[in-house]
């Protein structure tokens, strides 16, 4: 496979690689598999972060071999490939490249996969570690994992590790993912269960921590004392596109808001770390997630919408409703924004207005802190007429970045006081593009490194926060906002009951 430069091991700068080791993935032949997992694996080969040994496995119902498996891979990664397309990487990766062909009610495709790895274990020197990847619909999870519990594939042993990643949703409401959780922790060890959230792994989410806790400018006023408020927005300006099977039984809320927007609170508003390991980082997400209190009007902070027709980047753009596979009367929303509270000394009376929704003006995520005002403006008060709150804003795609706003002087003779925006861009500083989320994932699947995955306990706090508003929700119908709008004018109300509105990314 890739051969890998000497490196000193007290160099802690470069990055580690693991261990001899295999990749399965089941559902390999679907969109997320096809646009993020297959290059993933080509960039982490080009960037010469695979082992030498290394095996690529593909298991799906369609009657291929390992050469048709290959030129799909290979048409997947080079359509999709972050970093530079070099033909001799892709020839060195494909040749550790299988496939095993089978549904998951068979054994017999079940016990070939189980005699696969042990072959390659004797071919190409993996060393009997293994990483099953669930590129599946959560419904398919239990008959994969009885079958890998029946096979053995899933027992790890002083010698070998076997590890599986599960794709979000981590279940529909509060007790399917425990019953999920118990499933999977009965077939793997708790250690050996990589729940990911794919936004944990962008390069602006993790950079977070470091510019809370590497600096002493930010963290003395990171609470409620100076912090009037904190809004957090994940905006797609894409519709459902062709997911409407999945997007009817999920909606915004369960699709995004358990999952995305609760790990981007918890991160926002955890303390700081003993240290920056998983266990840790876990302990303190989790104080987060079980201190979120819902507001008693739930009529007024908690709003749904659906998008209808409208106007998006010129062109013209069908509702929700016209999309095919939709229900002419479904009630499914495709916005969300909520008030939540954090009751902990830090965050106590600070509100978090979280926001999600698809066809919205464009695609961005951010983490917004809104300032207080100063308490006394030695001003007139048309000296400060344009100037707003001081607000920092972590931007965590796309144009990754940091922004600080506050108030400045206009140039002249007059005293006049007006916004300005203090920019740090992640492209403009380093040289090196950052990685792609599943990238920095799957290479942390392969160490073994689980700092940036949910544990069950984090996935169950987060359902009982989002069971409340799911149940409020149920006989409710979503307000209509036109495609290419910020979303139903009741979250803009939501925020005006308390004197405040939305900023606009």
């Amino acid at each position: 496979m890739i051969l890998n430069p000497l490196r000193d091991p007290r160099d802690r700068r470069l990055p580690r690689v693991p261990e001899p080791c295999a990749l399965v993935v089941f559902g390999i032949t679907g969109d997320l598999a096809r646009k993020k997992l297959l290059p993933a694996v080509y960039d982490l080969a080009n960037r010469g972060l695979l082992p030498t040994n290394f095996a690529l496995l593909g298991f799906a119902r369609r009657d291929w071999g390992d050469t048709e498996f290959a030129e799909l891979a290979r048409d997947a990664a080079r359509a999709h490939a972050r970093t530079q397309w070099r033909e001799e990487v892709w020839e060195r990766l494909a040749e550790s490249v299988r496939f095993v062909p089978g549904s998951f009610d068979d054994d017999n495709a079940f016990d070939e996969l189980r005699q696969v790895l042990d072959e390659l274990e004797g071919t190409h020197g993996i060393g009997g570690n293994a990483a099953f990847y669930l590129s599946i619909p959560p419904e398919m999870f239990p008959p994969v994992l009885k079958q890998m519990q029946r096979t053995g594939m899933a027992e790890s042993t002083p010698d070998r590790w076997r590890r599986v990643v599960v794709e979000k949703p981590f279940g529909y409401d509060l007790p399917s993912a425990r019953a999920l959780n118990e499933l999977v922790d009965s077939v793997f060890g708790p250690d050996d269960v990589f729940r990911i959230d794919h936004y944990l792994g962008k390069e602006t989410v993790q950079n977070l921590m470091a510019l809370r806790f590497a600096n002493t400018l930010f963290e003395p006023i990171w609470n409620g004392h100076h912090v009037d408020s904190v809004q957090i927005t994940v905006a797609e300006d894409v519709g459902i596109s062709g997911r409407a099977a999945f997007y009817e039984k999920t909606g915004a809320a369960r699709d995004v808001l358990q999952n995305h927007l609760l790990q981007l609170l918890a991160l926002t508003a955890m303390e700081e770390p003993v240290e920056l390991s998983a266990e840790e980082i876990r302990t303190e997400k989790l104080k987060v997630l079980r201190a979120i209190s819902l507001p008693e009007n739930l009529a007024t902070f908690a709003v749904r919408g659906q998008y209808e027709q409208g106007w998006l980047a010129g062109e013209r753009v069908p509702g929700y409703r016209q999309e095919e596979g939709v229900a002419p009367d479904s009630r499914t929303e495709t916005f969300v924004a909520v008030r939540f509270g954090v009751e902990t000394r830090r965050w106590a009376g600070v509100p978090f207005y979280l926001r999600t929704g698809k066809r919205l003006p464009r695609r961005v995520s951010e983490i917004a802190l809104v300032f207080k005002r100063a308490p006394h403006l030695p001003f007139a008060p048309t000296d400060t007429e344009e100037l707003g709150n001081n607000q920092l804003v972590v931007r965590v795609q796309p144009d990754e970045g940091v922004t600080l706003k506050f108030g400045s002087k206009v140039p002249g003779s007059v005293m006049e006081v007006r916004d300005v925006s203090m920019d740090f861009l992640y492209g403009e500083k380093f040289t090196e593009a950052s990685p792609e989320a599943y990238e920095r994932l799957l290479l942390d699947v392969l160490l073994g490194d689980a700092t940036l995955f949910p544990r069950n306990a984090e996935v169950e706090a987060s359902w009982a926060a989002i069971d409340p508003l799911e149940e409020f929700w149920a006989d409710t119908r979503p307000y209509p906002y036109r495609a290419g709008e910020w979303g139903p004018r009741a979250a803009d109300r939501m925020l005006a009951a308390e004197g405040r509105k939305w900023r606009r990314p």
